[in-house]
């Protein structure tokens, strides 16, 4: 078996705003495995300033990786346990040199076009009237569930957003969840969550700044509602931390992106605890190229929960790779019509 990897540069269609800056290309690399007539791929992305594996070796530990392919998944996994990023890239690509078709990893009614997966439309962060303008396409789009970007602005404006949609869309008709990607101060958050509950808000993902235990844990106790933790648990890579960080907070909601916590398997790990600890969980993929969505998508069919979840990124490129992913009416499907176009 021969494995190299290449990097490429997704650039997006307009800037994409989060509370930790705004975003015009993201960096991913991708690992091909070669063997027999066969070829598998899988995809390696970071997000700069989050990403636990977002160092200055992750190059040479992507060498590394392939130059000792031999090993095997396994033990390749095991000592990559602090490249969550990479762990997901060789999954991938083992699965799909294993399946014989590059692009069909976990086949199901979702790659037969038979199903489709219910996801949230994604609304980022900007002005208030690029905001609306973003609501107001994803409604059109068919989008039942939809996801705010919020802690850049200012507060008050993001109120008012909320407010002019429940004043024409009930909770019956728009789910609404909130991102704040850590914005929210510890001595301020309970009073932002309460004016948010006034809004029928579903879930609020990471209120306040990761690595606040504590903090968290008496927000989760006291809170309007739910909360969603998301980049608490990048970092934690042990079953065992895992398991005490939920005990911990217990969150109401743990969200899970396959290339931030050690891919399919570091996922899984996590739905384990949250299962036992009866905390419900989704995933989101992490901003990748429709080569991780494909994968991402395919293993959460797979996992049959039922709740909207975050996969519909795969449109923010200009340069991404033509695939049978497509979103229609607030679902991502799997057009198998559509050919695969990967090429570096």
């Amino acid at each position: 078996m021969k494995a190299n990897y290449y990097k490429y540069v997704l650039k997006f269609k307009r800037p994409s705003g989060t509370s930790r800056g705004v975003m015009l290309t993201k960096e991913t690399w991708f690992i091909i495995l070669e063997h027999e007539d066969y070829i598998g791929v899988g995809e390696c992305g970071i997000l700069r300033g989050l990403s636990i594996d977002d160092r200055e070796d992750y190059e040479a530990k992507l060498n590394w990786a392939c130059n000792n392919i031999q090993f095997g998944l396994e033990n390749l996994l095991h000592s990559l346990i602090e490249f969550p990023s990479i762990q997901f890239g060789l999954e991938t690509a083992f699965k799909s040199l294993e399946s014989r078709d590059k692009f069909q990893l976990f086949p199901s009614d979702f790659t037969s076009s038979n199903d489709s997966i219910p996801i949230n439309g994604l609304v980022w962060m900007g002005s208030a009237d690029f905001m609306r303008s973003q609501i107001k396409e994803k409604i059109e789009a068919g989008f039942n569930c939809i996801k705010l970007k919020i802690g850049a602005i200012d507060f008050q404006t993001e109120l008012d957003i909320l407010k002019s949609i429940r004043q024409e869309f009930s909770i019956s008709d728009i789910e609404l969840r909130v991102d704040a990607n850590g914005a929210f101060l510890p001595e301020n958050a309970l009073s932002k969550l309460n004016q948010l509950a006034k809004y029928q808000i579903h879930s609020i993902e990471q209120p306040i700044m990761s690595k606040q235990l504590n903090k968290m844990a008496e927000l989760c106790k006291n809170t309007p509602l739910p909360i969603a933790l998301d980049e608490e648990l990048i970092g934690v890579f042990s079953p065992l931390e895992k398991q005490e960080l939920l005990q911990t907070i217990k969150p109401q909601y743990i969200i899970l992106k396959p290339s931030l916590v050690g891919g399919f398997s570091g996922s899984e790990q996590w739905i384990n605890c949250a299962e036992d600890l009866n905390i419900n969980w989704w995933i989101t993929s992490a901003l990748e190229s429709n080569i991780g969505l494909n994968a991402i998508a395919q293993w959460t069919y797979i996992l049959q929960n039922k709740m909207p979840q975050g996969l519909g990124t795969g449109s923010l490129y200009t340069n991404n790779f033509p695939s049978p992913l497509t979103v229609k009416n607030g679902t991502l499907q799997y057009d198998c019509n559509q050919p695969w176009k990967f090429k570096l």
